[in-house]
């Protein structure tokens, strides 16, 4: 997968279509990925211990890689990630204006 965590995504398709957010985490086996304020679902909790509370917990979940762009630090434009090799080091790169991503 070429997105890491940290990078900032907007999503292309789907339900959330057009929000953005950062990445939390990346799930390489399902090539999925957890955006922050993306994809939220309520999750009812139940209290395990004395004194903890119960209730209704909103949190993102997964979605897939496929309908996530990447925006450009530098252009500010969803684009695709490249590779340049410099010389021992693998670089990513922005397609439409060749900066190099973090």
């Amino acid at each position: 997968m070429r997105l890491k965590k940290g990078d900032t995504v907007k999503v292309l398709s789907g339900n959330d279509k057009g929000k953005t957010g950062e990445v939390l985490e990346i799930i390489p086996k399902t090539q999925k990925i957890v955006v922050k304020g993306v994809n939220i679902r309520k999750k009812h909790v139940k209290p395990r211990k004395q004194g903890e509370e119960g209730g209704i917990i909103p949190s993102e979940y997964p979605v897939h890689s496929s309908i996530v762009g990447l925006i450009c630090p530098k252009c500010g434009k969803v684009t695709r990630i490249g590779y340049k090799v410099e010389g021992d080091k693998k670089v990513r790169v922005c397609k439409k204006c060749n900066a190099e991503l973090k």
